[in-house]
């Protein structure tokens, strides 16, 4: 039973990261993507950089009832937060405003200009 309540607290553990990580409302991440900016960054899979395709799962996961969130959700909650911890350590000087940096984390559903 104790690795059922540990595996409850990892759980809201991963959420309560996410919602600190994540920063934009599912709204502002779907105009995000929109974008030319947008889709001007990040690694290419299959046409669509592994950023892009992770903020349309953000908005998916942030209109999922935190009951509703499966194990694959979880992941991917995780792969964000350490996604956007790793890429902050990169912050580079000057103005943020309209770089790659910026965009890219954006895509993961952070705007450090918040």
């Amino acid at each position: 039973m104790a690795s059922d309540k540990r595996g409850h607290d990892d759980r809201d553990e991963t959420r309560r990261a996410f919602d600190e990580a994540v920063n934009m409302t599912a709204g502002e991440l779907e105009r995000w993507l929109d974008t030319d900016e947008s889709k001007s960054v990040g690694q290419r899979g299959d046409g669509e950089s592994v950023g892009h395709a992770s903020g349309r799962r953000i908005v998916e996961l942030l209109h999922t009832k935190k009951a509703d969130l499966g194990d694959e959700d979880i992941a991917h909650m995780r792969k964000v937060v350490g996604y956007v911890h790793r890429h902050l350590k990169q912050r580079p000087g000057g103005d943020l405003t309209d770089t790659r940096w910026r965009y890219s984390l954006m895509n993961w559903g952070h705007d450090p200009l918040k």
